[in-house]
């Protein structure tokens, strides 16, 4: 295996001991931050950018969903592929070329000049986003071999990752304000030069040695299976069971099944399902997808609080919500100095679905006019978030051979989005039901439907007719957010219980030494 990472051990190391990472490692980690960043952040660019966009590219109601979803959808879709076949051809060498690709598709963005442009470039950052992704992880993975300083690294990973969807939206407002909407993708290109200009000086170029030969059969099954899951339940929430959306997860669901054959039965499979026997990986890989549900649930809830309940607009809900983002810095690091002081890390893991079920109790207590029980319960969430992730992430790549380094990556951000949409599927779909059910049966079937119904209907009604609608709707939704952010603490509650005891003979500390 190819790995020149650039070391400094002390001189009275023991033979055999794990070289320490020096000067130039951290600062390839800061430079593998930018992209990190900037793949999370487009997640939610266009949140303020979309008025914009619609006024000049006049795209149909459905073009404008595209615009949205294709990203997404394209970044989860490949990320089991690029994760494999950035093992196979070198992730140095994929990480660059995503990172080409990624700045060519915000220059096309950026200048685009009809929407069905607009959906080619955002599929285009799609294919370079799920290229970056696990690549910076596998690099972190070879670049950090002492235990302790990659489970910093990772930390940092985690907290940069997360912090960065909440900076997106943020950024976006404040671009589109001074700025045209295609400023919020040329703010990629400096850092994706930056990249292209250090990243062959200060990476190691890693992969393995005997990869076989790819197994392209594997890559459509791939797509055909995580695709329509995705989409299904990210519908949900908004359109209900409707049978179009189970029968896409389900469709989904059968050619996961076919995905996995393959793996079993390929001389040299795109995944190799003996990655899920290493030490730590399957319970890793399962209690991220929860640890995403919970974290994604909430956020359905929170974002619609700010704006429809308390009546922000789109600009200061964003702001206001990045304040709970500042203390997700320090989460990562802090779980990692705990487990490197001897604290057991199942018990650390526990600790994170603790403070996420605690999360979602203060989500629960919160009433029509509590802006700031709202914030400490995000933040709250998302440090419990930032601290399981980066410890999951730890031990999962700690017990993944490192010619899979990248494949395994992949496979825990697969998950992530996943457990993502189931979040918003069941728990959103727990909301809604409530707040239909809270609803009264004389009021106006659009505004028994959403929230967002209720205040275009309030709208349209005279005075104190409107105002009364729109009291019982905010109600409606706090009964509802209520219900799901009790679900949700019962759920993290005992993900609390099975982390402490299924990790409780595996990794007790120190990267899983």
């Amino acid at each position: 295996m190819t790995n020149s990472t650039s070391t400094t051990a002390p001189a009275c190391a023991p033979v055999g001991a794990p070289a320490r990472a020096g000067r130039r490692e951290w600062t390839a980690l800061g430079v593998l931050m930018l992209p990190l960043l900037l793949v999370s952040m487009d997640v939610s660019v266009l949140y303020f950018a979309t008025p914009a966009i619609s006024a000049d590219l006049r795209p149909s109601g459905t073009q404008q969903l595209w615009i949205f979803d294709i990203y997404g959808f394209v970044l989860a879709g490949l990320l089991m592929t690029m994760g494999a076949l950035g093992d196979r051809v070198g992730r140095r060498k994929l990480l660059i070329a995503g990172a080409a690709a990624f700045g060519a598709a915000s220059l096309l963005a950026a200048y685009a000049t009809s929407a069905e442009t607009l959906i080619a470039a955002r599929a285009l950052l799609g294919v370079g986003g799920a290229t970056l992704m696990p690549s910076t992880m596998a690099l972190v993975r070879t670049m950090f071999t002492d235990p302790s300083q990659r489970a910093k690294a990772i930390g940092l990973w985690s907290g940069v990752m997360t912090g960065g969807i909440a900076l997106g939206s943020v950024l976006s407002g404040i671009l589109v304000e001074h700025f045209w909407w295609g400023s919020v993708f040329l703010v990629n290109l400096p850092a994706m030069a930056l990249l292209l200009l250090l990243g062959p000086v200060l990476l190691p170029e890693s992969k393995n040695p005997a990869p076989g030969r790819f197994d392209w059969v594997s890559v459509p099954l791939s797509l055909a299976a995580v695709l329509p899951v995705i989409y299904g339940l990210k519908e949900i929430p908004a359109e209900g069971w409707h049978p179009r959306y189970v029968v896409s997860v389900a469709v989904g669901l059968l050619f996961a099944a076919l995905f996995v054959r393959r793996q079993r039965t390929a001389a040299s499979p795109l995944v190799p399902l003996s990655l899920l026997k290493g030490r730590g990986f399957a319970p890793a890989l399962v209690l991220n997808l929860v640890a995403s549900l919970g974290m994604m649930g909430s956020a359905v809830f929170t974002t619609q609080y700010l704006q429809s309940v308390l009546g922000k607009s789109p600009l200061d809900a964003a702001l206001w919500s990045l304040l709970p983002s500042v203390f997700i810095g320090v989460a990562g690091p802090v779980a990692a100095q705990l487990v490197e002081r001897g604290v057991h890390r199942g018990y650390v893991i526990a600790g994170g679905f603790a403070a996420m079920a605690a999360g979602y109790v203060l989500l629960a207590l919160v009433g029509t006019d509590s802006l700031w029980l709202a914030l400490a319960a995000s933040g709250v969430l998302a440090c419990g978030m930032v601290a399981i992730m980066s410890q999951l992430t730890d031990l999962a790549m700690s017990g993944a051979p490192v010619e899979r380094a990248g494949t395994a990556s992949s496979l825990l951000e697969t998950g992530a989005e996943f457990g993502g949409a189931l979040g918003m599927a069941v728990l959103g779909s727990i909301g809604t039901a409530l707040y239909r059910h809270e609803m009264p049966g004389t009021a106006p079937d659009q505004a028994r439907e959403t929230l967002g119904g209720a205040l275009a209907t309030a709208a349209a009604l005279p005075g104190r007719a409107g105002e009364t609608l729109l009291a019982t709707a905010r109600e409606a939704f706090i009964s509802g957010m209520r219900g799901a952010a009790l679900a949700g603490a019962v759920l993290l509650a005992v993900a609390a219980v099975g982390a402490a005891m299924t990790l409780r003979q595996i990794a007790p500390g120190r990267g899983g030494k």
